[in-house]
């Protein structure tokens, strides 16, 4: 392991442990470890000279605990199987209209802009987690690169304000907030979700899977209607 891979880890850490410092003691969604860390790293990689290159060895260090930080959320699925029974028609509803909708939504602001069609095709799947949504990419003929910024800048916005736009709207109940967070803010979202309570955590984890799995079936069968 050379140096700067070393330095690059030490930075990502720390920068982590402290904006989720922060973010207990200021709650703001400006505040919101994902986006504060992703700011602050970026221009600390600049100011050091240190290219996307140089970086990728310790971004794959960490992307690899991604596989075993999902799996775990099976654990609070599994602690609260009865709550998740007991909605799951309601669920499976919200779901797939969930779904369908931010389909609908991206397709819909991307032409009000006039975005060209591999624009259109790969904000589509801004709500899917990165692994599914590149694989659905491919077979929509999607951007790569694009989707996987993409996905990620919904999965802050769902994480920042996400909960906060369910509070407006007087939404409290565990199961509601957690299906929705899930459903449109696939990781990022479900780890904000899991903060705020293991309910939500688990409603959330379930969600983002299932919603990846329905988009996917989706997705071929619409998209040449609404292009």
């Amino acid at each position: 392991m050379t140096m700067i891979t070393l330095f690059n880890l030490f930075i990502t850490v720390l920068v982590y442990l402290f904006t989720r410092f922060l973010s207990k003691r200021y709650q703001s969604p400006l505040t919101n470890p994902v986006f504060l860390s992703t700011v602050i790293i970026i221009a600390i990689l600049l100011m050091a000279h240190v290219s996307y290159d140089e970086y990728v060895p310790a971004k794959n260090m960490l992307t690899f605990l991604l596989g075993p930080a999902t799996v775990a959320l099976a654990l609070p699925i599994y602690k609260n199987r009865d709550i998740l029974s007991k909605y799951l028609s309601a669920a499976f509803i919200g779901l797939f209209f969930g779904s369908v909708m931010t389909i609908l939504s991206a397709v819909i602001l991307a032409k009000i802009f006039h975005f060209s069609k591999v624009i259109i095709l790969s904000f589509t799947v801004k709500s899917v987690t990165v692994p599914v949504a590149t694989e659905i990419g491919k077979i929509v003929n999607g951007n790569l690169s694009l989707i996987a910024a993409v996905v990620i800048i919904t999965g802050m916005i769902g994480a920042m304000f996400g909960l906060k736009f369910l509070q407006w709207f007087k939404i409290d109940h565990p199961f509601a907030r957690g299906l929705s967070i899930g459903t449109i803010a696939h990781g990022i979202g479900t780890a904000e979700a899991v903060k705020e309570g293991e309910i939500q955590g688990a409603v959330a984890g379930a969600a983002m899977g299932i919603a990846a799995v329905l988009t996917s079936f989706v997705i071929p069968y619409i998209i040449p209607y609404l292009l």
